[in-house]
Parts: C-alpha cells; structure tokens; sequence
C-alpha cells in the first residue's frame, strides 16, 4: 500500500516516520519545478548566446543554486512539522543562516576567481527566485487549504 499524496485537506498528513510523511508536505514542488525548469531551458541558451560556454554555465548554476536552497528549505521545514510542529521555526532558521553563510562563502571563493559565468549566473538567480517565488504564491492563492469556521455561539477559550 503507498503513501497518499494528496493536497486535499480531508486527508491528513501521515504521522512522522511513516512513508509520504516529508512528501505530503511538499506539493507546491509540482509548480514550482517545472517552472523553474522552464527558467533553465530559456536561460541556458541565453547565456550561451551572450556569454558561450561560461554564460551557459552560470545560467545553469544560477538556476541549480535557487533550487537546491528552495529544497534544502522546503525538506528540512518540512521534515521539522513531520516530527514535531515547533521545530518549525528553529529549524527554519538555522537551515536559512546555514545556506547564507554557505552561498556567501562560495560566491566569494567563485567572484575571486573572476569566471567569465559570474554575471550570468548572478543574473539567473536573480530570475529564478522570482520565478519560484510567483510560481509558489500562485500555487498557494490557488491550493485548497483548510480552514475553520468559528460558530459564534462557541464559547471562545477566553471564555471560560
């Protein structure tokens, strides 16, 4: 028997340790990979034709960058609410320094070097953040998320 994987709101999340459990919390990746596989097929090219093979690459590493630190992101928080829900935000945070501190660390030992794919690769990541960005807010302006609608004849905590 396999894991649901649905976003319908009705079915909840698989407890943590089961399969689908990390999965279950990531449906908005459906979106916003292909996008940003859109973003590297357009920019690839683009930067081939500007830069050539040094365009080509940091267009392709720009792209690569945004993606791997979205989904460094989305599984760890991820990860976090399977386990516990208030991991969420230490959780978020460490792993969001971790990737500053890292990405600075790398993009200094690359500008350093003075790589003709720089411009380019500074660029497409540039590009693919808003990608993602506007592709994620769209997919969260669109998803079925639940809510709950409080009756007004309910006592409220306060009121007891």
């Amino acid at each position: 028997m396999s894991a649901r994987t649905t976003t319908d709101p009705a079915v909840p999340a698989p407890p943590a340790g089961r399969p689908g459990a990390i999965r279950h919390r990531l449906p908005y990746l459906r979106a916003t990979l292909p996008a940003s596989a859109v973003l590297l097929a357009v920019a690839v090219p683009v930067g081939a034709v500007l830069r050539g093979g040094p365009g080509a690459a940091g267009a392709a590493a720009g792209v690569a960058l945004v993606v791997v630190s979205y989904l460094i992101s989305g599984v760890s928080v991820a990860w976090a609410d399977a386990v516990h829900p208030r991991l969420i935000m230490s959780v978020g945070l460490l792993t969001y320094v971790f990737k500053i501190v890292l990405l600075g660390v790398v993009m200094a030992l690359v500008a350093a070097t003075g790589w003709d794919g720089l411009a380019p690769m500074g660029v497409t990541i540039i590009a693919a953040v808003v990608v993602w960005t506007a592709v994620h807010l769209a997919w969260v302006v669109r998803a079925p998320l639940p809510y709950v609608q409080v009756d007004a004849e309910w006592p409220t905590p306060d009121a007891r």
